[in-house]
């Protein structure tokens, strides 16, 4: 079935950072956080810039929420072995990017990493995973909790959690597209591109309007299909890259085969026989 909503990851690049579909992304960001968004600013990630190689495969975008809070979104397409170390890398250069020089530490912005990958990223069985920062005791298990003193002086914290960044992982190809609750309908929209009438999720209605490919002015139809056709051939070479590598690896497998049973004295025709490779290509190991 073809599209009729744009993708979420272009739709970061080119409509979500108009301050007249802000909604879109407060729904989003309501929806996950589980608290009411709004939106101050649409800020550049200087800290995450992106690669020649990244420019189909990654998008981030940086927001300010509630006067203080920022909120970095970031779409990855293809896996990447080190991701959760990128993650980590986005908040502290976050930190000291927006840390004013002289300030004291009390001034530290509350980082938000949001993180959504079409890729099975670490090893587990749910879509949707939040990581915070937590202090237990090694004997007791208690958690360290802020002082009375603390609590007086940080109005605006409830935990010693709340001053460490906090992430979300959203893990769109594992979700099986039964849309239990409203962040469901949003997961659904993030693999499917795709809305349904019954959805009543925050901010999807507009989502729904705003990001209707026949909606969309001709200039920015046409960007939008040079961008697809451009991620397909993207998509396709990392594919290519993929697959002649591995075919690559098959092959030294199989002369590193050879080349043992050689050495135990197996006979040339089991040789070849198991290995598929001709008596030339045996004489030459």
């Amino acid at each position: 079935m073809k599209e009729r909503l744009v993708r979420f990851d272009w739709a970061m690049k080119k409509l979500l950072r108009n301050k007249a579909n802000f909604e879109i992304l407060e729904g989003f960001l309501s929806e996950l956080l589980l608290q009411d968004v709004k939106i101050q600013n649409i800020l550049e990630s200087e800290g995450n810039k992106q690669s020649a190689d990244d420019k189909y495969n990654r998008v981030d975008l940086l927001t300010e929420i509630n006067g203080s809070e920022l909120v970095l979104i970031e779409l990855q397409v293809e896996g990447q072995y080190d991701y959760f170390h990128r993650m980590l890398y986005g908040t502290s250069k976050l930190i000291t990017d927006y840390m004013d020089s002289g300030f004291s530490y009390d001034k530290v912005r509350k980082i938000v990493s949001i993180n959504i990958v079409y890729f099975d990223l670490g090893h587990g069985e749910d879509y949707v995973y939040k990581g915070i920062t937590d202090f237990r005791g090694i004997h007791t298990n208690d958690l360290l909790n802020l002082s009375v003193m603390q609590k007086k002086e940080f109005i605006h914290l409830t935990a010693v959690s709340d001053i460490f960044p906090e992430y979300y992982i959203l893990k769109v190809n594992g979700f099986n597209d039964i849309a239990k609750n409203s962040l469901d309908e949003w997961v659904f929209f993030l693999k499917n591109s795709e809305i349904k009438s019954e959805f009543n999720a925050k901010g999807i209605h507009k989502a729904s309007e705003v990001l209707d490919i026949m909606k969309l002015s001709k200039e920015d139809r046409r960007e939008y299909e040079r961008y697809i056709d451009d991620r397909r051939v993207a998509e396709s070479s990392i594919k290519t890259s993929w697959l002649e590598g591995h075919d690559k690896g098959r092959e030294e497998e199989r002369f590193e085969n050879a080349r043992t049973m050689k050495k135990l004295g197996v006979a040339t025709e089991v040789i070849m026989q198991v290995t598929g490779l001709s008596p030339d290509e045996l004489e030459k190991l």
